[in-house]
């Protein structure tokens, strides 16, 4: 009878130790899995088997060796299956960045965030979707077809890290790196069950990664529970010496706030601007995911949020323009290769001028100083959806889904993009199922470089809404 497939990272990491079960046996489990979620939601651009059984038959090596000599194994997560959004460089592997345009590109680069959980000793199962370039909030892909929502096929999966969340939702890898410029960690999370994080700018180093829009661009990670994304974040936080804008301040000790709880914790209710587009079923989820604090010691403080709306335009501004600038040389050379939508959006920060995007620049600081100041002055962290409607259909988010389409876009990073702009780490938790059976998230926001306090809140609600499983 084959083992028991764990339930988490963690209890990945558990049964790998006591050998309970095997790096290989949970290798198969997982390929098979990985099959099924491929078929549910097309989250892989490619399932690497032969790679990845290579690579457990080495873990096996290692954690036999480590069970003999009784001692830790060496490598934090030796054996664990993980898949990433295929935008990291391998060092001469193909990265396809979702995109058709570039499938003679080879990335001469090794990312340094899978480098370091491969140095872990984890083992990637495949390469996976997302929007062409990350130029896309749903999940659409006209390159490699659509990324589709694990609990229900006909939603959208949320982008752009589209595939990080459905495979990992459907447990075809036990957690994810993707990229958050204006919410593709958070909004494909919060769609799919999971909690993602978008770290403080400069926390993860993107080294060897895909650039969009570099003054913003970041790294984050995504799992089914809060302890796992901790461990995640543990392992690959902390400048590298090469990211010129990775921070090199010490890395807390992430793994062991989870159970500190959030006792006198002020929690941030915005008065304006988040909750204006959302419907009454998010409304009552966030009061849901607020009561479950309170109950655990946390205290409400209602707190009116400046400049937010102003600083989505101006975050939009940045993005575009940068991404218009990086893809110009290609846009010129193989235009063709684009998807027709994607070439568009590529090409969005042609009509941004020059003077707009320095200014977009220059305010961030004082924008990020008053923010802080009156803000964070008053709460700990603040409360606010993830994503402030249901999870749309894929048919309403495709081209030509009429006039209705560029609302539901804009409402997709309503809560998302502002924290991109200022750099504020951002986590999105599970709050819950909709009345059509699909995850509903809060997304809670801290001064610059205190993941540990979201950390804490988001293990918290955690313990009290838990979702119930998803079996694919």
């Amino acid at each position: 009878m084959s083992a028991t497939y764990p339930e988490s990272l963690l209890d990945a990491v558990a049964a790998l130790r006591s050998g309970s079960i095997s790096a290989n046996e949970l290798a198969l489990q997982t390929l098979e899995r990985a099959r099924r979620a491929q078929q549910r939601t097309n989250c892989f651009l490619a399932i690497e088997a032969e790679t990845f059984l290579r690579g457990a038959e080495r873990a096996d090596l290692v954690l036999a060796d480590a069970r003999r000599r009784g001692v830790v194994p060496v490598g934090a997560l030796q054996g664990v299956p993980l898949a990433h959004k295929d935008m990291f460089g391998r060092g001469g592997d193909l990265v396809r960045y979702g995109s058709k345009a570039v499938l003679d590109q080879v990335s001469r680069q090794v990312a340094t965030v899978t480098a370091r959980l491969e140095q872990a000793g984890a083992l990637e199962v495949g390469a996976l979707n997302m929007a062409e370039f990350a130029l896309g909030a749903t999940g659409h892909n006209a390159a490699y077809d659509d990324c589709r929502n694990a609990w229900n096929p006909e939603h959208i999966s949320g982008g752009s890290s589209s595939g990080s969340g459905a495979a990992v939702a459907c447990g075809a890898a036990f957690a994810s790196l993707g990229s958050d410029t204006g919410g593709s960690v958070r909004i494909p999370a919060s769609a799919n069950g999971l909690v993602g994080l978008k770290p403080t700018y400069g926390l993860i180093p993107r080294t060897g990664s895909m650039k969009l829009a570099p003054s913003i661009d970041v790294i984050g990670p995504m799992a089914r529970t809060t302890a796992d994304l901790a461990e995640i974040l543990q392992l690959v936080a902390g400048g590298d010496g090469i990211d010129a804008n990775a921070s090199l301040r010490p890395i807390s000790d992430y793994r062991s706030v989870i159970h500190q709880g959030v006792e006198k914790l002020r929690i941030g209710v915005p008065t304006n601007y988040f909750f204006d587009v959302a419907t009454d079923e998010i409304r009552e989820a966030m009061d849901r995911s607020l009561q479950a604090l309170l109950r655990a010691g946390a205290q409400r403080v209602d707190v009116t949020v400046p400049d937010v709306a102003e600083m989505s335009e101006l975050s939009r501004a940045i993005v575009y323009s940068e991404a218009t600038a990086l893809h110009a040389p290609w846009l010129r050379s193989r235009g063709e290769r684009y998807t027709p939508q994607v070439r568009v959006r590529a090409s969005t920060g042609l009509a941004i001028p020059a003077p707009v995007y320095l200014e977009a620049l220059q305010l961030r600081i004082p924008l990020l100083q008053r923010f802080v100041e009156r803000v964070f002055s008053r709460c700990d962290v603040l409360l606010t959806p993830t994503l402030p409607i249901p999870v749309p259909r894929r048919d309403e988010t495709d081209v030509g889904a009429g006039a209705s389409l560029w609302q539901i876009l804009s409402r997709l990073v309503h809560c998302t993009a502002p924290f991109n702009y200022l750099g504020l780490p951002a986590i999105t938790v599970p709050a819950g199922l909709d009345a059509r059976g699909l995850p509903m998230g809060a997304q809670y926001v801290a001064r610059p470089y205190a993941e540990s306090t979201l950390l804490r809140v988001a293990a918290v609600q955690q313990r009290a809404m838990p979702l119930p499983s998803l079996t694919v």
